[in-house]
C-alpha cells in the first residue's frame, strides 16, 4: 500500500501543473472559439469538439461540473462558441443531400475542413 502512494505521488509531480488545472468559467458557457457547420445542402451531421477540462455553474445547486466536450447534432448549417479557446472539432455527415463543413475562428485564424460522402469524417484543431 505504501509503494502503490509513493508510485502514485511520483507521477503526480511528474504531470505539469498546467496539465492538472482546470478552467473555472462560472456562467460563461460560451465563450470561446467560434465554430461553424456548413451544410448548404440541408445535410444531417454530429458534431464532437474537445477541449482542456473546465468547471461551469450549471445553475445553483450545480455549481462545479466538469467539462470536456461538446457534443451536437443538427441539419443544414449551424453556428455556436465553445466555452474554451483551444482543442478541436470534428463534424460527421450523417444523411442528407449536399457536404458538410466544419471551421473554428481563433483571432484571425481560420481552421477549417469538409466532408462529402455520408460517415466521413472533417476535422480541426487548435492549440
Amino acid at each position: 500500500m505504501t509503494r502503490a502512494i509513493a508510485v502514485a505521488t511520483t507521477v503526480l509531480a511528474a504531470v505539469p501543473a498546467h496539465a492538472m488545472a482546470q478552467t473555472d468559467l462560472g456562467a460563461n458557457h460560451e465563450g470561446g472559439l467560434y465554430w461553424h457547420v456548413a451544410a448548404p445542402g440541408g445535410a444531417t451531421w454530429t458534431l464532437v469538439c474537445r477541449f482542456r477540462p473546465a468547471t461551469i455553474r450549471v445553475n445553483q445547486y450545480d455549481t462545479h461540473r466538469w467539462i470536456n466536450r461538446l457534443n451536437t447534432r443538427g441539419r443544414g448549417p449551424q453556428a455556436g462558441r465553445r466555452p474554451v479557446n483551444n482543442g478541436d472539432c470534428t463534424v460527421t455527415k450523417t444523411g442528407g443531400a449536399g457536404p458538410v463543413g466544419i471551421a473554428i475562428v481563433r483571432g484571425a485564424d481560420v481552421v477549417a475542413d469538409g466532408a462529402a460522402s455520408v460517415g466521413e469524417r472533417a476535422a480541426v484543431g487548435v492549440f
